[in-house]
């Protein structure tokens, strides 16, 4: 096997999750609030209002005001969330509620790196091989990133927020690329979703590799699949 050059991975879902849900923890801090929530019904209608929401990417938007833009995006989803389940007129400031529950996302504790991680990502760069981030976050990625202790193990991370594109787009993986001067065709991606992952890599010319953490119904044929990242055996 010719060993990839430098590979790429995704972060929520591959690298790290949430610890319980994003509907428990939404929950919490809304109970903080003084808005009762049943965290179940409100993680559905998170979900739900995550998926319908745009990709989070602002094209044509200056450095300096990606920030506003990334909060006013989640707060949309927060606040579509939170009216589906009735409770989104209860707050007395929802947009103070939210900024501490925004800050909050920029901290280690509400994520869980998943338990190979820190092994593989050694292992792989005692191969010889270099490791980057390709991920639809925002620039709180950076933070959480370091306060993981994960920083150190990538030489780039690249951002749709930034980019201005979001994965699948093929933008997205070539501005990555671009970062370590390689070919395309030298490179892999490892991430948790079929379509933004697996075939948004496959189709910017990279090895795609899907995650499949959850034991999801393949999609359709994959070369490769694997269940966590030490299921990945790099041998030159």
């Amino acid at each position: 096997m010719t060993l990839p050059t430098v590979i790429f991975l995704d972060a929520v879902g591959t690298l790290f999750g949430v610890r319980g849900t994003v509907g428990e923890i939404y929950s919490q801090f809304a109970e903080q609030a003084g808005v009762k929530v049943n965290s179940q019904s409100l993680n559905q209608a998170f979900i739900d209002s995550f998926l319908a929401a745009p990709k989070a990417a602002f094209p044509g938007v200056a450095p300096p005001d990606l920030p506003r833009h990334e909060f006013v995006w989640w707060q949309g989803i927060a606040q579509q969330a939170f009216a589906e389940v009735g409770v989104l007129n209860l707050f007395a400031d929802f947009d103070s509620f939210f900024q501490r529950l925004f800050d909050h996302f920029a901290t280690p504790e509400p994520w869980l790196v998943y338990p190979e991680v820190p092994q593989v990502l050694n292992q792989w760069r005692q191969q010889g091989i270099r490791l980057g981030v390709i991920s639809n976050f925002d620039s709180r990625l950076y933070a959480v990133l370091k306060a993981l202790e994960l920083q150190d193990y990538f030489e780039s991370v690249t951002i749709s927020t930034e980019v201005g594109a979001a994965k699948p787009q093929a933008q997205m993986f070539a501005a990555a690329v671009a970062k370590h001067q390689i070919p395309v065709h030298t490179a892999w991606h490892i991430g948790d979703s079929w379509q933004d992952d697996y075939e948004g890599a496959e189709n910017a010319g990279l090895k795609g590799i899907w995650l499949n953490r959850e034991g999801k119904a393949l999609p359709a044929t994959t070369q490769t699949e694997i269940a966590d990242l030490s299921g990945l055996s790099l041998t030159a």
